[in-house]
């Protein structure tokens, strides 16, 4: 029998999904938008029930657009996810006790110094984590103790607790699944690194019982089928789980160790895979949990820069100034440079290797003769800057530079960007021919659940070369630019904070 395998990616901005046939071809894809919430400023939340009917609908959106294909011919489905983004639900109505809050949310920025100060050291060598508002633990903390009788409700059982794969896996198989994976497990900054299970000392932190979160499985393994009720009127297995940088790993054919890997989404984030080893930082960096085959957890070094596709929205969306993401790129050529203009896209904090929760967004070097296109080009030089000062903390991690980079992600769409990044790397950036990398990793974790695939390496064979950009920068104009550019992100710290 013939059919299809569905990848979902339910991203910061968009939730996309790819249907891939029986030769590992992606034969259609589709994306839908959800809302954006900022009720306070630093604060982010998304509707769970918008998302999930976005789940729904992008799925349709995939069959639809293939003839003859309907919901009977999806063989499974793959989920990959936004990451540290968390939802509490009544586990009897299903129904979200408040708003997802989102990774981006700096509301508990307090509460994560305080953990830090008192139990960082600690929180790191257990979780590999050093404690910031970005993880989940927090904002699970903020919504049992704002939401009325949340915290009661929850220490007698009534609540669901997980990041978005939990919730939506739970929804589509009508309360049936209540599980996640490793590498999504670890965004909570509540999971044994090592021991890829929940930690009674972290989850303790929360006041609950370690019973109440959902069950930690391999990454490649059948959570569960959906309730045909629920899901398009089919039961078909839900097989494979991840956030989505480990899936685009995978969907990039990057799987294996030493690869480096970067992902350019809402934010931007960096791998270095290191297969079985732990590698605790002590130069911003952070490790984490990939995923877990077969009972063994392969782990990775990672860097995070909280801004890449959202700043291109904020020019767009935000303040108006450029008409489409698209049009960023003519624009900024229009100018040879910026009009020694430097933008630090801090609108969350800066993270690696800063951490900072509270700087904020910084426009410098203002002057009368700066146009709308000088700003346009600061705002894309300075993501291939944060990249480059990412990659810079990950060399003198690791004690070495890599040979190149592969890169995904809707900004590897834009050909000035890309090659700034070469440049500020020194050494060549890939990119796929398939954008959907994290959708189509999914779609292939459910390949290798299934056994039709052999392994998440395989996926390589499967994964074809659009462009390599090769460095042409000097390393003196290299090096220039780039303290340039570290004096600004200074002078965008600690903005926020209320002493």
């Amino acid at each position: 029998m013939s059919g299809y395998y569905v990848g979902i990616d339910q991203g910061t901005t968009l939730t996309t999904a790819v249907l891939v046939d029986e030769r590992w071809r992606v034969v259609a894809k589709a994306s839908r938008p959800h809302k954006q919430y900022y009720p306070n400023p630093g604060w982010v939340e998304h509707d769970p029930l918008e998302i999930y009917e976005n789940c729904l609908a992008v799925v349709s959106d995939v069959l639809n657009k293939v003839p003859g294909a309907s919901p009977k011919d999806l063989l499974a489905l793959g989920l990959d996810h936004q990451g540290e983004t968390c939802v509490i639900w009544d586990k009897d109505t299903g129904v979200p006790i408040y708003n997802a809050i989102v990774w981006q949310d700096r509301r508990t920025a307090d509460m994560a110094d305080r953990l830090k100060a008192q139990l960082g050291n600690e929180i790191q060598a257990i979780s590999g984590l050093q404690p910031d508002a970005y993880y989940s633990s927090t904002k699970i903390s903020w919504i049992l103790d704002h939401v009325e009788g949340a915290r009661e409700r929850a220490e007698r059982g009534e609540l669901c607790i997980g990041t978005l794969n939990t919730w939506l896996f739970w929804k589509m198989s009508n309360g049936a699944c209540y599980k996640t994976d490793p590498g999504s497990a670890g965004c909570m900054m509540l999971m044994d690194l090592r021991k890829t299970q929940w930690d009674p000392m972290l989850v303790s932190l929360l006041g609950l019982p370690v019973e109440y979160l959902p069950e930690i499985c391999d990454s490649t393994e059948l959570y569960g089928y959906t309730d045909p009720e629920c899901f398009l009127g089919v039961s078909i297995p839900l097989a494979g789980s991840a956030a989505d940088s480990p899936a685009s790993i995978v969907g990039g054919g990057c799987a294996g160790e030493g690869i480096l890997k970067t992902s350019y989404g809402t934010g931007s984030f960096m791998s270095l895979q290191t297969g079985d080893k732990v590698i605790v930082s002590d130069k911003g960096m952070f490790s984490d949990c990939m995923w877990r085959i077969g009972g063994k957890p392969s782990y990775r070094l990672r860097g995070a820069c909280y801004v890449a596709g959202a700043a291109v929205e904020w020019l767009k969306n935000g303040i108006g100034i450029i008409p489409d993401a698209k049009a960023s790129e003519e624009i900024a050529l229009s100018v040879p440079d910026t009009n020694d203009v430097f933008f630090v896209p801090a609108f969350a904090g800066l993270a690696t290797p800063f951490w900072d929760q509270y700087a904020r967004g910084l426009f410098i070097g203002l002057t009368a003769g700066v146009t709308r296109a000088h700003l346009v080009r600061a705002v894309l030089e300075s993501l291939a800057y944060q990249v480059a000062n990412c990659y810079r903390a990950m060399c003198a991690e690791l004690g070495h530079e890599s040979s190149v980079m592969r890169a995904d992600g809707g900004i590897v769409e834009n050909r000035f960007v890309m090659q700034l990044q070469s440049d500020m790397l020194g050494i060549p950036v890939e990119v796929p021919e398939e954008k959907e990398t994290a959708a189509f990793g999914a779609a292939c974790l459910a390949g290798v659940t299934l056994g039709v695939l052999p392994s998440i390496e395989s996926v390589r064979k499967y994964v074809k070369l659009k462009c390599v950009y090769e460095p042409r920068m000097s390393a003196d104009e290299r090096e220039a630019r780039m303290a340039r550019w570290l004096d600004a992100a200074q002078r965008s710290g600690h903005w926020a904070r209320k002493e």
